[in-house]
């Protein structure tokens, strides 16, 4: 599952990272200055693996895309210049930016992102992050270098955000990745420096330590502001807070309510909360299967049960999570896809509505059968408790406090949760075995939610063999695959929206994954340390709008540092709790997370 990010940036001399970190590149020029920043654990570069929120926000940076976002979060030119659509729109014509070169020195063309699409479309392991965006390609050709044509099945509304930065397809050199297609799902990436294109070259990795990102000075719409990013891991929310207060790290995001609150009154910190881009909730495995349907993991098969599934459903208080665990930063949950984006929000109706009813929900569990013994239930069927496994993740703060609460509010209903605190990483592996029976998770999305939409689809579910998969909780309906296909061809955006509903209503109704709220995102920067920051305007409410790391990124300049090469930014990776995707970071088709990030 996706874990959210934090994001600390920090103000430091480079002379000083390279004594944390035992050297890093460049780091004798002592006059550099430093912004940091933190994000969520790292498992690989490989852009066509790679989903988790801080993967996708370096990989964004170091790999062109054909789009990017502009400041009303709609797509932009970046390695396309323009585009057409046929009369049919069945064929998009893209004219590709001539003159950039990968950063060994050749050319970037329009043959680069054929062979990254058709490479995607026509192998497994390459469509294992994004498979799901290519399922409606029909062709993908480059006549000439500067010519790309994407030809689809059907129309396909949303193909300008296929591309775009961040979180859409980044495009790869083929002639550094053609020999690396046998063995692809294994390969990490990492390979210092990095042959790709952006406004960073990604130079170093140590992991659980930190990323080196130095600055592309070829890049066409202006380098950097700074020479270098320092991304720095932190293993814990508290760790991030206390570099902030220090003055050590001069910017971070998807900060916990408990420590945002004690930033408000920081000096020289500006503490702002953006609009929710995310959903936190708990996964329940309806069953875990393969896409020939065969069964697979070690779930508990009583949660086939819908009936069961409901009445866990009723026995959650989320008024009660978001005063206690968000300090009231944020809302219950309810539509699959957050608030940030009212075009695609959904509300049951308020005969569908489930609200918290432990009444209801014992009322349930007796209705099919399901009657205590003792204190918990037992399954008519085989006289088995009603008892079942959560995960939670053991670096996630967000998780420790709803867990004992959940434990408290099934009991009520006869039903018995033991807790597994887990590594995020271990999390996520045991999801894509079906090695669980609950799971604490996350997702956050953007502009387009195509893709948190398609992890809910069939498609995503593994072979027999257990690759290829990107699941969420191993949910599949045929009618809501059919309702995806419709609305990705759907060119009105109030008859998609009515389409997406639908949708949302089915997966509401599944409780395959419950929502508990949609937190709010919350922000501090250094204003001391770090310039330039792009945070946009607040609203009426005040609340910032959504915000852009690809920008951000770009523009940040340490305070006292120059536009030049003396100027560098020391960026740290944080491992504190969010849940994607990622979102919270760049605008996202998708994002997955663990409370930090698919947080």
């Amino acid at each position: 599952m996706r874990r959210r990010i934090v994001a600390v940036v920090t103000a430091a001399a480079l002379v000083g990272t390279a004594a944390l970190f035992g050297g890093t590149p460049g780091a004798s020029a002592k006059s550099e200055k430093t912004l940091t920043m933190s994000i969520a654990q790292i498992k690989t570069f490989n852009p066509f693996i790679a989903y988790y929120d801080s993967e996708l926000t370096i990989l964004g940076s170091i790999y062109p895309s054909l789009t990017q976002f502009d400041a009303n979060n709609n797509p932009a030119p970046y390695l396309a210049t323009s585009w057409t659509q046929s009369a049919d729109k069945l064929s998009w014509t893209f004219k590709i930016r001539q003159g950039l070169k990968w950063t060994d020195n050749q050319p970037i063309t329009a043959k680069d992102a054929a062979w990254t699409f058709n490479l995607i479309m026509t192998n497994d392991d390459a469509a294992t992050a994004n498979g799901s965006l290519v399922a409606n390609f029909a062709s993908v050709t480059a006549p000439d270098d500067s010519t790309l044509i994407i030809k689809t099945k059907t129309p396909q509304a949303n193909l300008l955000y296929i591309g775009v930065t961040g979180t859409g397809i980044p495009i790869v050199p083929q002639h550094i990745w053609e020999s690396r297609v046998k063995g692809l799902k294994d390969n990490l990436n990492n390979q210092y420096p990095v042959i790709g294109y952006g406004p960073w070259k990604l130079t170093g990795y140590k992991p659980d330590q930190y990323a080196t990102l130095e600055a592309n000075k070829d890049y066409y719409d202006s380098p950097p502001k700074a020479d270098r990013l320092i991304l720095q891991y932190f293993k814990n929310d508290d760790a991030a807070i206390a570099a902030l207060k220090s003055g050590q790290i001069s910017a971070a995001w998807n900060l916990p309510a408990t420590g945002y609150k004690t930033l408000q009154d920081a000096k020289d910190v500006m503490a702002y909360q953006q609009i929710a881009t995310r959903w936190t909730g708990v996964e329940i495995n309806p069953g875990a299967k393969t896409r020939t349907g065969k069964p697979m993991g070690t779930g508990n098969p009583i949660l086939a049960d819908a009936k069961v599934r409901l009445a866990m459903a009723y026995a959650i208080d989320r008024e009660t999570l978001v005063k206690k665990v968000l300090n009231g930063l944020g809302t219950p949950g309810q539509s699959y896809i957050p608030p940030a984006y009212t075009q695609w929000a959904w509300k049951p109706s308020p005969d569908e509505a489930v609200t918290f009813d432990l009444a209801k929900a014992n009322q349930i569990l007796d209705a099919a059968g399901y009657l205590k013994k003792g204190d918990y239930r037992v399954d008519p069927k085989t006289n088995k408790q009603l008892a079942f496994r959560l995960g939670t993740h053991a670096d996630e703060a967000n998780d420790q406090q709803i867990a004992p609460y959940l434990v408290g509010w099934f009991k009520s209903v006869g039903i018995k949760l033991t807790l597994q605190p887990q590594s995020f990483s271990g999390l996520n592996d045991n999801l894509a075995k079906g090695d669980w029976d609950l799971l604490m998770d996350g997702w956050s999305t953007g502009a387009d939610p195509t893709y948190l939409l398609s992890i809910q689809t069939c498609d995503t579910l593994p072979k027999d063999d257990g690759s290829g998969g990107n699941t969420d909780a191993f949910f599949c309906d045929p009618h809501y695959d059919e309702l995806f296909k419709q609305q990705t061809g759907q060119f009105d955006t109030k008859q998609r929206a009515a389409i997406i509903s639908q949708m949302q209503d089915i997966l509401y109704q599944a409780n395959a994954d419950i929502m508990f709220y949609n937190n709010n995102i919350l922000w501090a920067v250094r204003t001391d340390k770090v310039a330039n920051f792009r945070t946009g305007q607040p609203d009426a409410s005040g609340s910032y709008p959504v915000q852009n790391l690809f920008v951000s990124w770009k523009q940040a300049t340490p305070v006292g540092g120059k536009s030049s090469s003396s100027a560098g930014l020391w960026i740290g990776i944080g491992i504190a709790a969010v849940v994607v995707v990622a979102a919270g970071a760049f605008f996202a088709l998708r994002r997955r997370s663990t409370a930090a990030e698919r947080e």
